[in-house]
């Protein structure tokens, strides 16, 4: 029996690595084994112990090959303090990005104020934010910023980068009919020009189902288990169609940029999924170039890392950390990043 579930563990591990490198696009359930890969690692591990213990080492190594093929994708999640080497004392430029959730559409101005205090707490020379909302009350939010941030784009609605450093050029990236959109900026630092994109795709949708299914329950109506399943599966399967047509559309456009390109945003997607794996492209992930530790950036009950700054071959990175704030349901992630 062990010796079956081990096989099972194995085939279905390589499968989930598989199934992060091709779109969900007519792959949908292939594509879905990423989101069981952190349960998968952890059968591995138990059937390598279990195999170890019992001396059988010839069994021992489908585990083991599982979990080494799986270092990859372990390596954007976690990082051992004694594999990264960063030196603060360097000079570079502070990228930031962050889902602020639209400030929590309050009035006042002050939560918007506050997170501007934390950027300027940790340098930061470009921001880029999602879910923003520029009008608290009767002020706005850019007015607030430009002391700090004299330059700064707008892209669709929620979207925006703001600039320590002159902004020549900027263009936004239209997805056609929905809330997420992306765009990308041109900015001169010291004379490097270097291209900074700002991405927020599509919602998994889960949040959304768990919602409706308590307003329904709220209103007396009984909802079986099943149909929340088959409710959830439709719209992690369609969150993943969905950004998969959108996160082409941004790394083409990376692709064929001529400037070095550092990449931010709100994914709404795990590491090592088709998102991730089409968004990095040739990029460098920042996290498993100089962070440290486990990293997780949605503050909700998932622990999983959707937030992303990755750069270009011809740049280097410094240091990458999140920092614990509360302002969102997210937390913001910063990267020091040598030109």
């Amino acid at each position: 029996m062990f010796l079956v579930l081990s096989a099972i563990l194995m085939f279905f591990t390589l499968a989930a690595l598989f199934g992060g490198k091709v779109t969900p696009i007519g792959n949908n359930a292939l594509a879905m084994l990423v989101y069981a890969l952190p349960g998968l690692l952890i059968g591995n591990a138990l059937m390598l112990v279990y195999w170890l213990v019992r001396r059988r080492w010839q069994w021992a190594l489908m585990p083991l090959f599982a979990l080494l093929c799986s270092i990859p994708y372990i390596g954007t999640f976690y990082q051992p303090s004694i594999f990264s080497k960063t030196d603060d004392s360097k000079a570079g430029l502070i990228v930031a990005t962050y889902n602020v959730a639209a400030f929590s559409n309050e009035t006042s101005g002050f939560k918007s104020g506050d997170i501007l205090a934390e950027m300027k707490k940790n340098s930061v020379d470009v921001l880029c934010l999602q879910e923003y909302r520029d009008r608290s009350g009767d002020r706005l939010n850019s007015d607030t910023y430009k002391d700090y941030f004299p330059y700064f784009m707008f892209g669709h609605d929620d979207m925006i980068i703001y600039s320590r450093y002159p902004i020549s050029q900027s263009e936004a990236i239209d997805f056609g009919d929905t809330n997420n959109s992306a765009m990308w900026a041109d900015i001169n630092v010291n004379g490097h020009m270097i291209r900074v994109f700002n991405a927020h795709l599509e919602t998994t949708g889960f949040n959304r189902t768990m919602r409706k299914v308590a307003k329904m329950e709220l209103q007396g109506l009984t909802v079986k288990e099943n149909a929340i399943i088959k409710a959830i599966y439709g719209n992690y399967t369609m969150g993943m169609i969905i950004r998969s047509r959108q996160c082409d559309k941004v790394a083409q456009q990376i692709e064929e940029s001529q400037l070095p390109v550092i990449l931010c945003g709100d994914f709404n997607d795990v590491p090592y999924s088709y998102t991730y794996n089409r968004m990095r492209g040739d990029l460098i992930d920042g996290f498993k170039e100089c962070g440290k530790g486990f990293m997780s950036t949605y503050r909700g009950k998932k622990k999983f890392r959707i937030d992303y700054i990755f750069h270009d071959k011809l740049l280097k990175g410094v240091s990458y950390y999140k920092q614990e704030l509360s302002y969102s349901d997210h937390n913001p992630v910063f990267m020091k990043i040598e030109l």
